[in-house]
C-alpha cells in the first residue's frame, strides 16, 4: 500500500521542536540554523493543511493538532531508531585510536571508565590516520585530530586540546644547552614527518641544520629515543604528559597549542549504545587533564 507521507525532513524538524521546546535548540540538534528548522515546519503545516504551532515568535506553543502529531512521531522515530543498524549491538565496543595516543593518555586512563561501567565491554584498535570505516571493520567509534563542523553523518565530540613542542633527555640538554639543542640530533616520525618544520613554523623559530637526522617507524619509538638520548624529538604533549611528569624528558620551550583538537567521531544516527556515554567520559577526562605548559622559545635564550 502507498503511504501518503509529508516531507520526512520536515516531520523531523516539527518533531525535535516539539521534544524540546525551542526552535534554537531543534536546530542545534539536527545541525542546521533555526531558520531552516522554522521554514520545514511551515512547509509541514502547508502540506499537512494544518496549524501546529502557535504563539509569538519567542513563546511558540503545540497547537491541538501539533500536540497529536508530535505523540505520534516521538513513538515512530524511537521505533526507527531501534530497527537500525547498531541501535540494538551487542558485545564489545570497538573504538579505534592513534597508537601512541593509546598507549600514552588514553589506556592509562581507562580504567577509571571500566570502573564507573562495568558492564561495558569496550576494545581498543590501532589506526593511527584515514577516515574511520564505521561500515566494513566493526569500529563504532574512533578518536581522531579534527577541527571546524562535523562531517555530514558523522557526530563529532572534541575532547582534548593538541599543543606540540621539543622534547629531549635531561642529560642531553644539560650537555648540549639551549643554544646547541637545535643543531644537535633531530629525531623524526614517519607517522608525523612535518613536526620539525610544523614547530619552527608555530614558534617562529630558524632551524639549523642538525648534526644528524634520525627517522623511526613510529611516535613511540621516536619518544623511547629521545628518552635515551639519542637526539630531540617534536611530539604532542598528551604523547608525553607522563614522561615528563616522571623526569624522562623535558621540554625547554613548552607547547605550541594547534587549531586541531582530540575528538570521538562517531556515526550520528546509527550509534552504539555505549558511544555517548563515552563520548561525556572522554570529556570530563579532558577537562581534567593538565594543560601543555607554554614557554616562548625566544625567552628561552635559544
Amino acid at each position: 500500500m502507498h503511504r501518503r507521507l509529508p516531507s520526512l525532513r520536515g516531520l523531523q524538524a516539527f518533531e525535535a521542536f516539539a521534544r524540546l521546546g525551542s526552535m534554537v535548540a531543534a536546530a542545534a540538534e539536527l545541525c542546521v540554523t533555526h531558520g531552516a528548522v522554522s521554514r520545514q515546519i511551515r512547509a509541514l503545516e502547508q502540506q499537512v493543511g494544518a496549524a501546529l504551532v502557535t504563539g509569538p515568535r519567542h513563546q511558540l506553543a503545540l497547537t491541538p493538532a501539533g500536540a497529536r502529531l508530535a505523540a505520534s512521531l516521538g513513538g515512530a522515530f524511537d521505533q526507527i531508531a531501534a530497527g537500525l543498524p547498531g541501535a540494538q549491538a551487542e558485545g564489545e565496543f570497538v573504538v579505534s585510536a592513534p597508537s601512541t595516543f593509546a598507549m600514552k593518555w588514553l589506556i592509562p586512563r581507562l580504567p577509571r571508565f571500566v570502573d564507573a561501567h562495568p558492564g561495558v565491554a569496550i576494545r581498543i584498535v590501532e589506526e593511527d590516520s584515514g577516515e574511520p570505516d564505521f561500515g566494513g571493520r566493526g569500529l563504532h567509534a574512533a578518536i581522531r585530530l579534527h577541527q571546524g563542523p562535523a562531517p555530514a553523518g558523522l557526530a563529532v565530540s572534541a575532547f582534548l586540546p593538541q599543543a606540540f613542542g621539543v622534547v629531549v633527555a635531561p642529560a642531553l640538554l644539560a650537555r648540549v644547552g639551549g643554544e646547541g639543542l637545535l643543531r644537535s640530533p633531530r629525531l623524526h616520525s614517519r607517522t608525523y614527518p612535518d613536526g620539525w618544520r610544523l614547530w619552527a613554523q608555530a614558534a617562529q623559530v630558524e632551524l639549523p641544520p642538525p648534526s644528524a637526522d634520525r627517522a623511526f617507524e613510529h611516535n613511540s619509538y621516536m619518544l623511547e629515543a629521545a628518552a635515551a638520548g639519542l637526539g630531540a624529538a617534536v611530539t604532542a604533549w598528551a604523547y608525553v604528559e607522563a614522561e615528563i611528569a616522571q623526569g624522562r624528558l623535558v621540554a625547554p620551550w613548552g607547547f605550541v597549542p594547534l587549531a586541531r583538537r582530540f575528538a570521538l567521531v562517531r556515526p550520528a544516527i546509527a550509534r552504539h549504545p555505549d558511544a555517548e556515554r563515552f563520548a561525556d567520559w572522554l570529556r570530563a577526562e579532558g577537562r581534567a587533564a593538565a594543560p601543555a605548559p607554554r614557554r616562548d622559545v625566544h625567552e628561552s635564550g635559544s
